[in-house]
């Protein structure tokens, strides 16, 4: 027998509390997507997001538990697009590389608020913004994969690829702050040039 309150409008009370969720996921992607960080605070998500305090504490610690979450859930979704992006059979470097940066600022320019929280906000907090360079780091050293061998120096690898993505993190955030109004395709070009000047040192 089901249980008082286990199940209302014909959903279980899993399937509400992941509602939920989605619901604050989804408007904290707006509000800090369109706003500064400091200007966005936990009664506003959940005024967005016709949530109670109560319910947004279920799923979240605090503010920074909510964009450590949104900016997980964000930057998996940028680079999914980007792995897609880049050639699956064994190419050259720039073969791989070009279309998979191309694809990067044009996800970037078409979806602004998920930019704004990549790139933007979360970074704010400084142990989020290492921990997504090493992230990046290693996405890209997964890429590389397909087309070079394995280093003969592990740990000079690593540390030029987290140089590099730290790189090209700055190069866009400078770009997303002046409103992304630089066509993506020179940027994207030049991006690449940047890339392949550094890993034309690493790749055997």
């Amino acid at each position: 027998m089901t249980r008082r309150g286990e199940n209302y409008g014909g959903r279980s009370r899993e399937e509400r509390a992941t509602e939920r969720r989605e619901r604050i996921l989804t408007s904290a992607l707006h509000l800090f997507g369109t706003r500064d960080y400091d200007d966005v605070t936990v009664a506003d998500v959940c005024a967005a997001a016709r949530v109670s305090k109560r319910y947004f504490y279920e799923h979240f610690e605090d503010r920074p538990a909510l964009v450590r979450a949104l900016h997980r859930e964000q930057n998996r979704w940028l680079l999914e697009g980007v792995a897609a992006a880049a050639p699956e059979t064994r190419d050259s470097l720039d073969g791989m590389l070009r279309p998979a940066v191309h694809r990067l600022l044009e996800l970037l320019r078409a979806n602004p608020e998920r930019a704004q929280v990549i790139y933007i906000n979360a970074p704010r907090m400084e142990t989020r913004r290492r921990g997504v360079l090493r992230e990046d780091a290693q996405f890209l050293g997964d890429l590389l994969r397909r087309v070079s061998g394995h280093p003969t120096d592990q740990l000079r690898y690593e540390r030029m690829l987290l140089a590099l993505v730290a790189g090209l993190s700055e190069v866009i955030i400078d770009w997303l702050s002046r409103d992304m109004s630089e066509e993506p395709g020179p940027l994207a070009d030049h991006l690449t040039d940047y890339c392949l000047a550094i890993l034309d040192l690493l790749v055997p």
